[in-house]
Order: C-alpha cells, then structure tokens, then sequence
C-alpha cells in the first residue's frame, strides 16, 4: 500500500517530477491525467495547470491538439450555404470572382452588400 503524506508536507513539484521520470523510465509518456491520478492516491491534491507546467519546465511538450486543420483537409461552408465540404469547382469560382473584382477584400465587400440586400 501506498503511504498516504499529509500535503503540507510534500513538495508537490517534486513529487510531479518523481513520478514524470518513473514513467519516463518506463517509456510512458507523462501525462497531467495520469500523475493527478497517482498523486490523488497518495493523498497529494495537484492541479493540472500545476502539473502541466512542471512537465513543460522538464522538457516535455503538451500533446498537439486536432485542430480544425487536422479533420481531415475539408472545409467547411459557412451557415447557409448547400452543405457540404467546399470543392475545388468552389474555390475555382472563387477565383474567378476576386479576379472579376481586383482584390478579395473588394469580393468579400461585395458579397456582405449582396447580403444586406438578400436580408
């Protein structure tokens, strides 16, 4: 059984730190989660941010996060449009239109005034 330490007592830096490298060791990677979790069953309360910011002073790098350009290249139309991901039979015509207006801000200006009209 794990011995449980008051938390007044432990350094919690420390502690983090002690355990990132077990893990380390083992070919884990450390994550906030887990050593919460290890550290909760010892009776020492940290908190993520706390936890993720010792891992970052060690070196380790917060995973990367699927943003909207990780979902698999398609994007999306905006509200009101027919749905779907946009082709390239889109963006070609897209083009035709900034070319027929000079610039894209001239385009994108258009298009709100064609809106306020629609509306």
């Amino acid at each position: 059984m794990v011995e449980k330490k008051p938390a007044k007592d432990v350094n919690k830096s420390a502690e983090i730190r002690r355990i990132a490298a077990a893990m380390k060791e083992k070919g884990e990677k450390p994550r906030p989660i887990v050593i919460i979790a290890q550290l909760k069953k010892q009776g020492v309360e940290v908190s993520s941010p706390q936890v993720s910011m010792v891992l970052k002073r060690m070196g380790f790098r917060p995973r990367k996060r699927r943003g909207a350009e990780a979902g698999g290249g398609k994007v999306q139309r905006p509200v009101g449009g027919r749905g779907g991901p946009i082709s390239v039979e889109d963006l070609i015509a897209a083009k035709r239109l900034v070319s027929h207006f000079g610039t894209a801000d001239r385009a994108l200006a258009a298009i709100v005034a064609l809106r306020r009209l629609e509306s």
